[in-house]
């Protein structure tokens, strides 16, 4: 999808309540499943979780918003654990790193030079 046709809809969908946009995902996912010529990514660990949670309160007949606003707080907390998993993911690459670097110094042998002997 070109950058313009996704602003595009961005900004159509921006304009619509939180009720609309929930039925646009329902024919997304429908057109989807009968014209989609390749497979769409699939989403990582927290984003299936999340869009599971989301599933059950919209299938539980909560109201728009208050599923809105469940799963704002949930984004909130999935951004923080993103965060901890990518610090967690630097500091792994860091040990990692600086043990390569010391197991490719081969050990130095420190040469003392003889002394002279002076009569």
């Amino acid at each position: 999808m070109h950058d313009i046709l996704r602003d595009r809809i961005l900004r159509r969908l921006e304009a619509l309540p939180e009720q609309r946009l929930y039925q646009v995902l329902d024919y997304i996912e429908f057109v989807e499943s009968k014209y989609a010529e390749r497979q769409a990514p699939p989403p990582n660990v927290l984003q299936r979780f999340a869009e599971g949670v989301e599933d059950t309160l919209r299938a539980g007949n909560l109201s728009a918003s208050t599923v809105a606003e469940a799963m704002g707080f949930m984004s909130k907390a999935m951004n923080v654990l993103s965060g901890v998993a990518a610090a967690g993911a630097s500091v792994a690459s860091d040990i990692v790193g600086s043990g390569k670097t010391t197991a490719a110094k081969p050990p130095t042998e420190s040469v003392v030079p003889p002394t002279e002997n002076k009569p």
